[in-house]
């Protein structure tokens, strides 16, 4: 509550009713691509997990994370801008994905956030077989057998 305010004499309940004005600096870019990456919910993470439904890693390039903040700051609508310009660029991607069984990686370049290029869209075969090593190496152990009880003498 504005102290300020209480000074002057206005009482708490009218107070309460003002709206508040705040000034606030202007995001950055480095401030959007932050957003994009870093809070428990952030865009990528949600997109990403979105994407795992269908069994395909997606990844950003750091030039697509930051062709992605160029154009919402130029949008002028700060941050609420930044999931228009990723759903934007996914929209058909996202509608192919249950079709293409095949697919494991969808890279999203710099030139699909600009340009309007499809996401690279990478098979098991493209990616040399890694896809496979990398997901079994992360499946969890088999679990060691207990050992069979010792008969005593």
């Amino acid at each position: 509550m504005p102290d300020d305010l209480l000074r002057y004499g206005l009482i708490p309940e009218f107070i309460g009713r003002l709206p508040m004005v705040v000034a606030l600096d202007r995001l950055t870019m480095d401030d959007l691509v932050a957003i994009l990456v870093q809070p428990k919910s952030a865009l990528v993470k949600q997109y990403q997990r979105l994407f795992e439904l269908h069994k395909v890693e997606l990844q950003f390039t750091p030039g697509a994370l930051r062709a992605t903040a160029e154009r919402a700051l130029a949008r002028k609508t700060g941050a609420r801008a930044l999931r228009a310009v990723v759903e934007e660029t996914l929209l058909n991607t996202m509608y192919e994905l249950p079709d293409r069984r095949d697919v494991r990686r969808c890279v999203v370049t710099e030139e699909s956030v600009t340009d309007g290029v499809s996401p690279l869209l990478l098979s098991e075969s493209e990616l040399g077989g890694a896809g496979a090593d990398a997901r079994r190496a992360a499946s969890p152990l088999p679990r060691p057998r207990k050992a069979a009880p010792r008969a005593s003498a």
